[in-house]
């Protein structure tokens, strides 16, 4: 198996792997911050606008952080 393949491999496990959790902190934390702000209870559709958001925020941090941990492991054993 080439380097490459296994680097794109692991990335994107790992990126699959944190997503899930990622996602839910994220989306907890900004509903969490909103309801703070407004010092009420937020909507569904706030909600769901927020967690379309932690959506696209966790995608990005997953995949930033899981390629940073791939590549450091992966260089020491090559």
């Amino acid at each position: 198996m080439s380097k490459s393949v296994l680097l794109v491999g692991s990335i994107l496990f790992l990126a699959i792997t944190l997503y899930f959790p990622v996602n839910r902190i994220i989306w907890v934390l900004s509903v969490r911050r909103l309801e703070r702000k407004t010092g009420k209870t937020v909507s569904e559709q706030a909600r769901n606008s927020q967690h379309n958001r932690a959506k696209f925020i966790a995608v990005i941090v997953s995949f930033f952080f899981s390629f940073l941990f791939t590549y450091n492991l992966l260089k020491e054993l090559y």
